[in-house]
């Protein structure tokens, strides 16, 4: 992920960003991600296997219309991530890109408690769907290298893929994208921070699948930096992008 061309004393400023990690349970029982691959012309990671996200707007501080109660350890943690932002602009960014790059709406049923004025949020309201916001996990925050020409903050979430509603689709952004079995992943063009959040993810739906609790919030997430270009593991905390 990283450029060593790029001039270390003048680092890109990161980018507020979000993904969202679906999983669901196959007919075998084998859990099932949903993957796409961004194309060759990207400008960022070209070619590689990736979960739904993107760039958050200015549109997602704003309510959907829904309602929007998070779990309260996940609150807490996107609230001391370092950004001025209000911490439901992350999963709302997160829902919208994964809608728009997807076309799947990730809700139960229900109705808007006012007329949403955003496209993703109209779709949810057309298809009597409620976003599933209290059930979204907070898996980690990763900061993309000092080195890269183009960098990001990025929350990513775990969703239940169970509750993804519409046909998989997208607008362009993400080639080859369907659900994938876990033992295909090994066989995916895959960068070390997405395998992280994948193993992270799974390990985390597994419990909650298995029924040993482990609700959305329990579990702090961890911040993944880079230290010459090597990843590492620290504490979530509250600092600068």
């Amino acid at each position: 992920m990283a450029d060593p061309a790029r001039n270390l004393s003048s680092p890109v400023r990161p980018a507020d960003a979000a993904g969202l990690v679906l999983i669901r349970a196959a007919r075998n029982a084998e859990p099932e991600i949903l993957l796409g691959r961004r194309h060759m012309r990207a400008g960022f990671l070209p070619d590689i296997y990736v979960v739904p996200g993107g760039r958050v707007d200015a549109s997602d501080s704003r309510p959907s219309g829904f309602p929007e109660s998070l779990a309260p350890g996940v609150a807490t943690s996107l609230a001391s991530g370092g950004s001025r932002r209000p911490a439901l602009a992350f999963p709302r960014a997160a829902l919208r890109e994964t809608f728009e790059e997807t076309g799947l709406l990730v809700g139960t049923a229900g109705t808007a408690a006012r007329t949403p004025a955003l496209p993703v949020w109209q779709a949810y309201a057309a298809a009597r769907l409620v976003p599933d916001f209290a059930q979204l996990d907070f898996i980690c925050r990763a900061i993309t290298p000092v080195t890269s020409k183009r960098r990001y903050n990025t929350r990513f979430f775990l969703g239940d893929g169970a509750l993804a509603r519409g046909e998989v689709r997208g607008d362009g952004e993400l080639e080859d994208l369907g659900w994938r079995p876990v033992s295909a992943l090994s066989g995916l063009n895959i960068v070390d921070v997405t395998e992280y959040v994948l193993q992270e993810a799974l390990r985390r739906w597994r419990a909650r699948a298995e029924g040993n609790g482990h609700p959305a919030g329990i579990e702090p997430p961890k911040l993944l930096n880079y230290r010459k270009d090597i990843m590492t593991l620290s504490r979530h905390r509250a600092r600068p992008g």
